[in-house]
């Protein structure tokens, strides 16, 4: 068996490997801060949800044409809102689509 060197212990693979840490430092930075960005989203979320949901505030539903919304209105909090989605629904399918304000 032939005695090799490790590859990686010589002076260029150090200063190559320097150079390549060096151009990876930003893309590295910004993975970094947009992971923890999403961590501390999905850490609050469940909370906002709930304060919405147990202190009532104000939904809006809206109305969309593929992805444009066509149509929006405040639908006051959860059962309302509810309530009116299944309204707006059964007149879309009706025929009836809302006029549009936005």
């Amino acid at each position: 068996m032939p005695d090799t060197p490790a590859l990686g212990d010589d002076p260029i693979s150090l200063v190559i490997g320097g150079i390549a840490l060096i151009l990876m430092l930003p893309f590295l930075l910004l993975v970094l801060v947009a992971g923890l960005e999403l961590l501390l989203l999905l850490l609050v979320l469940p909370f906002a949800i709930l304060g919405r949901v147990l202190f009532g505030a104000h939904w809006t539903i809206e109305a969309r044409r593929g992805w444009q919304p066509s149509w929006e209105e405040s639908a006051g909090d959860w059962v309302e809102s509810r309530q009116a989605i299944r309204d707006v629904a059964t007149a879309i399918e009706a025929g009836h689509l809302p006029p549009s304000t936005l």
